[in-house]
């Protein structure tokens, strides 16, 4: 060799000697002190290193220096071999490589997964193209302009929350109608019938002209079960809406009062909404009961005939003798007049009944109302 050596304490200088030569290298050692080959096969502790093969385990991560098993576990009779193969790696799923592999492999771990092992979003400059490699932010904002929704998707959005929002409207419109409608004028109909009742018992009201949806009477059907006040005329917003039954009584319209020696007696009501008093008078049958309850006295009529359908410009069916009907004279009777088919205004259904008596009220209740 070429290269400068050090001299030995003595001022000798080394020999070159090859190192599988036996004691070549021990003779010019530390002042010519004999040197035992290692692994030449020379016991230690009393156990021969020749009589196990050792091989240092192999590392894929690291070539460090490992430390040589202490003489005891040798003694003991345990390999070198054995105790390499008990540090290797395990292949149970932990990461491969040294502790720095091992750390980066759980950080980034815990970075996709978080802190409770959801999946975090990486952000639009972080995302991935289809060759792997990331976007760059005009490429973010490319795609994420491609994933908005076109005009039409947007247009038909809004169209269909328009055709919702009307079909909530709607019902609730046909749920104030055929349920709110009917609860208010119930109510306003009873405390009108109870206001009645009193004034009478207090004598403050008397027979006489009462004026427009002034309530003077009580209508009782009792097939129907239907107790309802009369006021005068047929006022939709005075009357009707509010529950009661109506009596004809202006203009080319008037009707005679159930006191009158002749004459008919017509009243109007809803069939369908507010109250709806008259929805079932097209299930009366001939001799059903109809009684009219005033101050002083009870009217009773028995239904005599009906007309299913007619035009609502049929006014002759209110008139004194009404046309249609089963009568043909001049008579005291009653005519009640609703719209059908039900929940429509297009005909109206006529329904007539001859009184049959007029009883005092002082004589108590007629034998309609008793049973």
């Amino acid at each position: 060799m070429t290269a400068l050596r050090p001299e030995r304490e003595s001022g000798a200088s080394y020999e070159e000697q090859p190192y599988g030569a036996s004691g070549a290298f021990a003779d010019s050692y530390a002042g010519g002190a004999p040197y035992e080959e290692p692994y030449g096969g020379q016991s230690v502790g009393g156990q021969a290193y020749g009589e196990a093969s050792y091989e240092p385990p192999i590392d894929d991560e690291t070539v460090a220096l490992r430390i040589p098993e202490p003489p005891e576990r040798m003694a003991r009779g345990e390999s070198l071999s054995a105790s390499a193969a008990s540090s290797a790696p395990s292949t149970t799923g932990a990461p491969e490589g040294g502790r720095a592999a091992r750390r980066k492999a759980a950080k980034g771990h815990h970075g996709r997964h978080g802190r409770h092992g959801g999946v975090s979003p990486e952000p639009e400059s972080a995302q991935a193209s289809e060759e792997g490699r990331p976007l760059s932010r005009v490429e973010a904002r490319r795609q994420a302009r491609s994933r908005k929704a076109s005009p039409a998707v947007l247009a038909s959005r809004a169209i269909g929350e328009v055709f919702i929002t009307t079909g909530v409207l709607m019902l609730l419109f046909v749920s104030y109608q055929l349920w709110w409608t009917n609860v208010r004028a119930h109510a306003q109909a009873d405390k009108e019938t109870s206001s009645l009742q009193d004034d009478w018992a207090s004598g403050k009201r008397n027979p006489g002209t009462f004026a427009p949806g002034q309530g003077f009477a009580i209508l009782h059907i009792p097939k129907l079960d239907v107790v309802v006040p009369i006021a005068e005329g047929v006022s939709n917003k005075k009357v009707l809406d509010r529950g009661m039954v109506g009596h004809y009584s202006e203009g080319a319209l008037k009707t005679a009062m159930p006191d009158a020696k002749t004459g008919n007696f017509a009243l109007a009501g809803h069939r369908n909404t507010h109250g709806e008093p008259f929805r079932y008078i097209n299930r009366l049958t001939v001799g059903d009961p109809i009684v009219v309850e005033t101050q002083d006295k009870y009217y009773v009529y028995k239904m005599a005939s009906m007309l299913p359908v007619t035009s609502p410009s049929n006014t002759s069916v209110i008139d004194p003798v009404p046309k249609g009907s089963s009568f043909t004279g001049p008579g005291r009777y009653i005519t009640l007049t609703t719209c059908t088919p039900e929940f429509t205004s297009k005909y109206r259904l006529i329904v007539w009944g001859k009184m049959v008596e007029e009883r005092p009220r002082s004589k108590g209740k007629p034998d309609a109302l008793v049973q």
